[in-house]
């Protein structure tokens, strides 16, 4: 298992297990890779993926979910001018409080500023539009990645849900990705061999990586931020935030 795939595995899963139900993904090498289904699966058993070419209408898709639905919906993207596209959404949710995760790809630090192509400077690239950034660290095959990922999908679901305390709206993560090793890269798309799932993500399990992607039993997510995260207090707090606001 390659370092995307096993971010994906446990950073989608623990989305699924804050309540995420639905996402948009614009298509694109990087997010690929990504793996987003992560070997076929679907993040939740009630979810739905959305596949926009247009990095604008998936953005504006994903906001219109989010606001029918009331509770966070992903929206991924490749990296350089697609996630600048996303940009008028973003301000959008931002000023309607509506929750939005934006994920978007990125090149990893040592490609950056060298000529390498679709690289654009993404560090906080919708400025104070969104409610949280983060540029998360670039997967690697160590112990210690598991807890950070799954940590990080709580607190990213908090904050766009608004159950801290403040506001429901956008929250941007920046996710740079190498690439996975040669024969990895030789294999078309759609073959990136991954480990079953209960040996991806069952307590205790073992795939090829350095510690198990090990999950809160019960579909418990990692961690806990204020408000019972996927439960309809997050509807409240929208309804909270745009008292006197455009709807």
């Amino acid at each position: 298992m390659n370092p995307a795939t096993a971010f994906a595995t446990a950073f989608v899963d623990e989305l699924a297990r804050c309540g995420l139900t639905e996402a948009v993904i614009a298509p694109g090498r990087a997010t690929h890779r990504w793996r987003w289904r992560c070997g076929g699966r679907r993040p939740g058993p009630r979810s739905r993926l959305h596949v926009r070419i247009d990095e604008r209408s998936a953005a504006f898709l994903a906001l219109g979910l989010a606001k029918v639905s009331r509770r966070p919906v992903a929206v991924v993207c490749t990296s350089g001018t697609a996630a600048a596209h996303f940009h008028a959404a973003v301000i959008e949710a931002d000023e309607a409080c509506v929750p939005l995760l934006v994920l978007t790809a990125d090149r990893p630090p040592e490609l950056r500023g060298t000529g390498a192509n679709q690289t654009v400077d993404q560090l906080k690239l919708y400025g104070n539009a969104v409610r949280w950034f983060c540029e998360v660290g670039v997967p690697e095959a160590r112990e210690g990645m598991n807890a950070y990922w799954r940590s990080l999908a709580c607190r990213a679901w908090a904050s766009a849900a608004g159950a801290a305390g403040a506001a429901p709206g956008p929250v941007h993560l920046n996710l740079p990705l190498r690439e996975p090793p040669c024969r990895m890269r030789r294999m078309a798309p759609g073959r990136i061999p991954v480990r079953p799932r209960s040996a991806a993500t069952g307590p205790g399990a073992r795939s090829r990586w350095p510690e198990p992607l090990v999950v809160r039993p019960g579909g418990a997510p990692w961690t806990a931020i204020g408000a019972a995260i996927g439960q309809p207090s997050a509807g409240a707090a929208l309804d909270r935030a745009r008292g006197g606001r455009l709807r």
